[in-house]
């Protein structure tokens, strides 16, 4: 099977699997995000290996991050990351064999924070008080949108290189042909309820700003894997990689979303 055909396949199945659990909200949706932040921290654990991450506070602080995002929005979600740092200095202090307490703490809560609240935001923005279910439908197709046709331009149009240094497959045409395709996203399904949510310039504006922060995401773990020498965080997804290849965009997307709309003035 070509990576090509699996990547369609998995997008095939997984995306009404996510826009579902998404439409559901609540326990369903959480319990989908609390998997999927499992899987990506015992990636992380992995690819960061050399760094030796306390995988068991990188856990918790991301279970109890999400956690605090379900029941009690963004106050309670930071107190649960918090918890990372304390677990993380106990369990470093604990090790027989402790490796050096800057990169090991340094690791697990960059696991936390960069998980634990990117997912956290998605179960944020699924509770907004307005429009709850469009917004995180919106930012989700965004997401996916201009991901795909990025990946398409770049093959088909593809010239320069966007950052050959971390990611020598992704060009500026491919960058450029998914940006439109995700601001045209963010626009139509964000027009009918012009009236009376986003107006269409903020529409257009939060379309702007998910898809550049998408592929800030997306350079930040490319960044990330080459420090680390890996080439995909893991085989789960066939040819999309791991879980955080495929979410790492939403981790930066969703948080930016969810800040940009409260500034809009909507809870």
């Amino acid at each position: 099977m070509s990576n090509f055909i699996n990547r369609v396949l998995i997008a095939v199945v997984g995306l009404p699997v996510v826009l579902g659990a998404v439409w559901a909200g609540g326990w369903w949706l959480f319990a989908l995000v609390a998997i999927a932040g499992a899987v990506a921290v015992h990636e992380f654990v992995l690819m960061a290996r050399p760094l030796a991450p306390l995988a068991p506070a990188a856990y918790i602080g991301v279970l109890l991050a999400l956690l605090g995002a379900e029941r009690g929005r963004v106050v309670w979600m930071l107190g649960g990351f918090l918890t990372c740092f304390v677990l993380s200095f106990v369990l470093n202090t604990l090790a027989k064999t402790r490796p050096p307490a800057t990169a090991a703490i340094g690791a697990t809560v960059l696991a936390a924070a960069w998980i634990g609240f990117g997912l956290g935001h998605l179960i944020l923005l699924r509770r907004m008080h307005d429009e709850p279910r469009l917004i995180a439908f919106t930012v989700l197709l965004v997401v996916f949108a201009a991901d795909t046709f990025a990946y398409f331009g770049g093959r088909v149009l593809g010239r320069h290189k966007l950052a050959p240094t971390l990611s020598p497959g992704k060009t500026w045409e491919g960058f450029v042909v998914g940006s439109l395709v995700g601001i045209f996203v963010a626009f139509v399904a964000l027009y009918q309820d012009r009236n009376h949510y986003l107006l269409i310039w903020e529409a257009v504006v939060l379309g702007v700003a998910v898809v550049l922060v998408a592929v800030a995401g997306d350079l930040f773990e490319s960044m990330l894997k080459r420090d680390l020498q890996v080439k995909d965080t893991g085989r789960l997804l066939g040819g999309h990689g791991g879980v955080l290849d495929r979410v790492d965009a939403l981790l930066f997307a969703a948080p930016a979303a969810y800040y940009l709309v409260r500034a809009f003035g909507y809870l």
